[in-house]
């Protein structure tokens, strides 16, 4: 019996950034769901795999809404594989003309580049304004019976992979994330990154990233009631919810930018515990969800995040990006510590509610 992986280019894709690779990833996906379990491989490409398709809202009369669908086979166990670990970060400021002589470019749109092994969506999802609603994704899982997470799936890996939405450059916001893992009840992400596909402004047309009325996710985890979940050496860029969360995470090293509330809780009943975390330019760094947010209820929060290096944005654009709050709970549903460090700009790190939770300054010698 053949156990070896199956590479995306067998079943099709072109990585040229001008086919639509997403027929050929799908097949992929489904041949792994019938086998069982399986890694899928995503060779390098420097143009970048294009995920053109519709999103499906339904997949067999079940929930999904992603352009791509992790059928639901109980105890899958799935793998996307990229050919190398992400290089994290775009430029998270929209830097002024007069930027070049502090020796820096004025960011423009466009200007990114392929440095990663990366799929790229085009698709415009129709605007979602319900926050119980699913969110729309480039990856999603399908929604299941199991537990409270409605679990369909036994656990879905992603490494060396970015994801990039479409940021709509009229209004300015994106109208769809990039996965959601939900219905998986373990899942692991290791160096990946999760973004839109423009930088967040350009100085020249005097745009630059805007409040969202949709609700989007860079990378949503398992529902309640899940498994392991680790992530390690992951980035979420320009989203409305960077990261949701609920119990089991074990998380190393995050970085959080560009959104309007960065890392947000929904229920961790099980111990959280979040090792780094480098946040700049987010509304909001931590947050716990109000009831209902994509289909999560909402819980206590057990939570210990070690540190937070953070920047305010402070006088610079986005302005949706400079900080509101380090912490948002107004019920109080946080349980745990939080230690905050400054690198740059105001050290002030405002609280909202979290009377259970400790949080402190990062005190240097």
């Amino acid at each position: 019996m053949n156990h070896s992986p199956f590479n995306v280019l067998d079943f099709g894709a072109r990585g040229d950034g001008v086919a639509d690779d997403t027929a050929a990833f799908q097949a992929a996906i489904d041949a792994v769901a019938a086998r069982g379990a399986g890694k899928i491989v995503v060779p390098y490409s420097p143009k970048g795999y294009r995920i053109a398709g519709p999103g499906r809202a339904f997949v067999d009369g079940r929930p999904c809404r992603g352009q791509l669908a992790v059928p639901p086979v109980r105890g899958l166990n799935i793998a996307f594989e990229g050919e190398m670990p992400c290089k994290l970060l775009y430029p998270y400021q929209v830097r002024p003309p007069e930027a070049v002589e502090s020796g820096f470019a004025p960011t423009r749109f466009g200007t990114m580049g392929m440095p990663n092994t990366c799929l790229f969506s085009d698709w415009t999802p129709p605007e979602e304004r319900d926050p119980k609603a699913r969110p729309w994704t480039i990856l999603a899982t399908v929604e299941g019976d199991s537990c409270k997470g409605r679990f369909s799936v036994g656990q879905v890996s992603i490494a060396n992979l970015e994801f990039r939405a479409r940021l709509d450059t009229e209004a300015m916001f994106p109208k769809g994330g990039c996965v959601n893992l939900q219905n998986s009840s373990r899942a692991i992400v290791r160096d990946s990154q999760f973004c839109l596909d423009d930088n967040v402004g350009d100085t020249v047309l005097g745009k630059s990233l805007r409040p969202s009325p949709c609700h989007t996710v860079g990378l949503m985890m398992s529902g309640d009631q899940n498994d392991d979940q680790v992530l390690d050496n992951v980035a979420v860029q320009g989203f409305r919810y960077g990261l949701v969360l609920g119990e089991h995470v074990v998380a190393s090293y995050l970085y959080v930018h560009n959104c309007e509330e960065g890392i947000v809780f929904h229920d961790a009943s099980h111990l959280s515990v979040l090792h780094h975390v480098v946040a700049q330019h987010d509304r909001v760094i931590l947050a716990t969800a109000p009831d209902g947010l994509f289909g999560h209820a909402a819980g206590p929060c057990n939570v210990i995040v070690e540190s937070v290096d953070f920047e305010c944005g402070e006088g610079t654009q986005p302005e949706v990006s400079r900080l509101v709050a380090g912490v948002s709970d107004p019920d109080s549903r946080l349980r745990g510590s939080l230690v905050h460090h400054a690198g740059w700009g105001n050290p002030e790190f405002p609280v909202a509610g979290a009377k259970h939770f400790r949080v402190a300054r990062f005190a240097s010698p």
